[in-house]
């Protein structure tokens, strides 16, 4: 069977970025007052998003163990996994909001309101994707050995 990890976490990918970019447009409009304004900040963090939550996923791929060796627990490693997210992201979303602004307190002000709504958001987009046997090969034969039991 085909290792589909790649193409699992480019769709991951792919969905991750609709729902942050719709989110990251939303809240710049809200604090600049100008949609314009939303919609190019969000447009600009749609390309370097795309990059840094795809390598993100392949890091995270690698890892899962804990500190002692053990399989985290998804729950634990979704948290995790969020937490590292949230900071990537909002540093990005914060440095591409004041450029584009040419306002560092806009930035800041994006960059807080965006860590409430995208870790809520990144954490439910985890545990859809978890979810998904698409592209997880050992999972699926996990499964099909526990049901030949």
């Amino acid at each position: 069977m085909q290792d589909n990890s790649y193409k699992r976490h480019l769709l991951k990918t792919i969905t991750w970025r609709i729902v942050g970019t719709i989110d990251t447009i939303l809240l710049s409009w809200f604090v600049t007052g100008d949609a314009f304004l939303g919609l190019q900040i969000g447009l600009a963090e749609t390309v370097t998003k795309l990059l840094l939550y795809f390598l993100h996923e392949r890091v995270w791929f690698k890892i899962n163990l804990d500190k002692n060796g053990k399989t985290l627990d998804s729950r634990k490693r979704h948290i995790a996994k969020t937490i590292t997210w949230r900071v990537i992201g909002t540093l990005d979303t914060m440095s591409l909001a004041w450029i584009i602004t040419g306002n560092p307190l806009s930035g800041l002000k994006i960059g807080i309101a965006e860590v409430i709504t995208k870790m809520a958001l990144y954490y439910l987009h985890e545990r859809a994707w978890y979810r998904l046997d698409f592209g997880i090969k050992k999972r699926r034969e996990k499964q099909l050995n526990l049901n030949d039991e």
